[in-house]
C-alpha cells in the first residue's frame, strides 16, 4: 500500500486560515444509554455493513496523521460498545507523529476496559456525568446506572490516565442545581470538569431545548458565589475555557456553543462511523470518505487527495439556534461526540 510523506508544513488549511489538527473518529453511533439531550428513546442506527471496519478506521487515522493531525479522539454514539475497539487504540497508538489519543466515553464499560486501554496507549479519556443523583441519572441516560459509571470514573484514575475530565450538559430544571455538587466531586476526585450548553442537533421531543437552556455564564457566575474561580491562560487545542479554584488541580471548564462563539479558532472536523466527513458541527457539509477508502483499497493518494480538497469547504462558522424549526435532524449520535 502507498503512503503520502509526512508533510513538512501544515497540509490541512482551510479558506479562512485555520489549520485542522485534531480529529474526532466516531467508531459506532450505538449506545447503551438514550440520553434525552442526545438521541431519541427509539432510534434507528446504521446497518453494519455501512460503518467502517477497524482496519478502514486505523488507514484512515495513519492518512490524516501523514496530513499533520496531532491529535484523534474516538468517540461514538459509546466508543466501548464496539467489538474489539482496544485493538483499534493500539493500532492508531502506535502512530509515529500522533501527540495524543483521546476517547470520549460514557463510562458503563470503563471498569472493563480501563487498563487495557492505557496498555494500548490512550492518552487521555472525558467521561460524560451529567448526575450525581442515580434517579435523576437514569431519568437523563434512559437507561444509565450511575453506580456503574462511578466504578468506570474510579478505574480510569486506578489505571493511571492523567487529566481525566467530566463533561456535564447542564438543563434547567432537570440537573441544574447539581452544578456545585458536580464540582466539588471533581475537586474531590482530581478531576477535570466541564459544562456543555446542549448542542440543538436532532428533532426531540422529550424536551424544550429553548426553556431548559443554561449559559456558561450563568453557570460561572452561580459557582463564583461559592468558588474563587481564576481564569487561567493555558490553551488546550478544544472549545473549553478553563478556570481554577486556588490550590487545587483541578480544571473548571465550560463550552458555549451558543453563547459565546469559538468558531475563529476551530482546529477540527469530525468523521462519522460511516466514514461521513463533516467539517462542521453545526452544518451538512461532508465528505464520503468510506466511498474513496473502499474504491481504492491499496492506494492512499486518493484519500488523501479527498481529504485536503475538503478544506474548501469547512464553513466560517456554525449558526447554532434553540428554534426547533430551524436544527439539524442529525443527532450527535450519528455526529460523532
Amino acid at each position: 500500500m502507498t503512503h503520502p510523506d509526512s508533510p513538512s508544513s501544515p497540509v490541512l488549511e482551510d479558506r479562512f486560515g485555520r489549520t485542522i489538527d485534531y480529529v474526532r473518529l466516531s467508531v459506532t453511533d450505538r449506545c447503551d444509554f438514550r440520553c434525552v439531550y442526545c438521541m431519541a428513546e427509539d432510534m434507528t442506527f446504521v446497518p453494519r455493513a455501512q460503518v467502517l471496519t477497524l482496519e478502514e478506521m486505523g488507514r484512515l487515522a495513519r492518512v490524516l496523521v501523514a496530513l499533520g493531525v496531532k491529535r484523534i479522539r474516538l468517540t461514538g454514539g459509546e466508543p466501548l460498545v464496539r467489538k474489539d475497539v482496544a485493538h483499534l487504540v493500539r493500532d492508531i497508538g502506535a502512530i509515529p507523529g500522533l501527540s495524543e489519543l483521546n476517547l470520549t466515553t460514557n463510562g458503563s464499560r470503563l471498569d472493563r476496559f480501563a487498563d487495557e486501554l492505557k496498555a494500548g496507549g490512550l492518552d487521555r479519556i472525558n467521561i460524560s456525568l451529567d448526575s450525581l443523583n442515580p434517579d435523576r441519572f437514569r431519568e437523563l441516560t434512559r437507561t444509565g446506572d450511575l453506580a456503574q459509571v462511578l466504578r468506570g470514573i474510579d478505574a480510569a484514575r486506578q489505571a493511571g490516565f492523567q487529566r481525566i475530565k467530566l463533561n456535564s450538559v447542564i438543563l434547567r430544571g432537570r440537573n441544574h442545581d447539581e452544578v456545585p455538587a458536580l464540582v466539588d466531586f471533581a475537586l474531590d476526585k482530581g478531576l477535570d470538569i466541564a459544562f456543555i450548553e446542549e448542542m440543538p442537533l436532532g428533532q426531540i421531543t422529550e424536551h424544550d431545548r429553548g426553556l431548559e437552556f443554561v449559559s456558561s455564564e450563568e453557570l460561572r457566575d452561580d459557582l463564583s458565589t461559592r468558588l474563587n474561580l481564576v481564569p487561567l491562560a493555558e490553551k488546550t487545542g478544544g472549545p473549553s475555557r478553563y478556570w481554577q479554584v486556588p490550590g487545587s488541580d483541578s480544571r473548571i471548564g465550560f463550552i458555549s456553543p451558543h453563547s459565546q462563539n469559538f468558531c475563529h479558532l476551530c482546529n477540527r472536523v469530525r468523521i462519522t462511523a460511516e466514514g461521513r466527513m463533516l467539517l462542521c458541527l453545526g452544518h451538512e457539509h461532508s465528505v464520503d470518505l468510506r466511498a474513496v477508502l473502499r474504491a481504492h483499497p491499496d492506494d492512499d493518494t486518493p484519500l488523501r487527495n479527498a481529504i485536503v480538497d475538503a478544506m474548501a469547504i469547512k464553513p466560517e462558522r456554525h449558526d447554532f439556534t434553540l428554534d426547533p424549526g430551524e436544527q439539524l435532524v442529525r443527532f450527535m449520535n450519528m455526529t460523532g461526540g
